[in-house]
């Protein structure tokens, strides 16, 4: 297996579990389950240096937890979470070429840094949502740096994740789940895209790129 490409966890959530109902109800919480995955002793910033990302994909009758990251160890989940399997995604890197048309799927946090008018240069501003078309034109932005011509888009809304730990600061991270189809214009700007992420919120189950074949008639 190369060492350079993540592997992919699909994790079919157990509904009777109450670690699982916990962690749908709380961010901070998937979150740490998810750390459990991955080796320790990774430093002041675990989870970028295991490369992990995260999306729950929900329908009416269940939830799938997909984690992705260079090693994962399914065994230090909760008893009875939820049924794994683990895939390499060396093929998917392998197939990367211009041109390559694919189906994607993202959970995103469409946001910008606002800075009060006539602020101070070192003055940050705060960060404000985005949605509709603004959110839209967003993702457009940031499919094209991730080496993605977005051919069509289809946004749902997904529930805002808040913190719920008593130390966290007030605030909650809206959410977008973007489907649909695009080309590949620059592989390997979209293997960075896919190893790393995109956009904010990684810690909350955003930034995780899915890519399949798209079939062609």
């Amino acid at each position: 297996m190369n060492d350079d490409h993540p592997v992919l966890a699909r994790i079919s959530l157990n509904p009777h579990s109450r670690e699982v109902q916990r962690d749908l109800r709380d961010a901070t919480q998937m979150h740490r389950t998810v750390m459990r995955m991955v080796p320790d002793g990774l430093g002041d910033s675990p989870r970028h240096q295991a490369g992990l990302l995260y999306r729950v994909d929900e329908t009416d009758t269940t939830s799938t937890l997909l984690v992705q990251a260079h090693r994962l160890d399914p065994a230090a989940l909760p008893p009875g979470y939820g049924h794994t399997q683990i895939k390499s995604l060396t093929p998917m890197f392998t197939a990367l070429r211009t041109g390559l048309p694919v189906r994607y799927r993202i959970v995103v946090n469409p946001s910008k840094r606002e800075r009060p008018p006539h602020a101070d240069l070192n003055t940050r501003g705060r960060i404000v949502a985005l949605s509709g078309p603004d959110a839209d034109q967003w993702w457009h932005r940031r499919a094209a740096t991730a080496g993605l011509d977005v051919h069509i888009l289809t946004p749902t809304n997904v529930h805002p994740v808040r913190p719920r730990t008593t130390q966290a600061a007030p605030m909650r991270h809206h959410l977008l789940r973007y489907d649909g189809t695009a080309a590949v214009t620059d592989p390997a700007a979209l293997a960075e895209a896919l190893r790393n992420g995109i956009g904010r919120a990684k810690p909350y189950g955003a930034g995780l790129l899915s890519l399949a074949p798209a079939t062609t008639s």
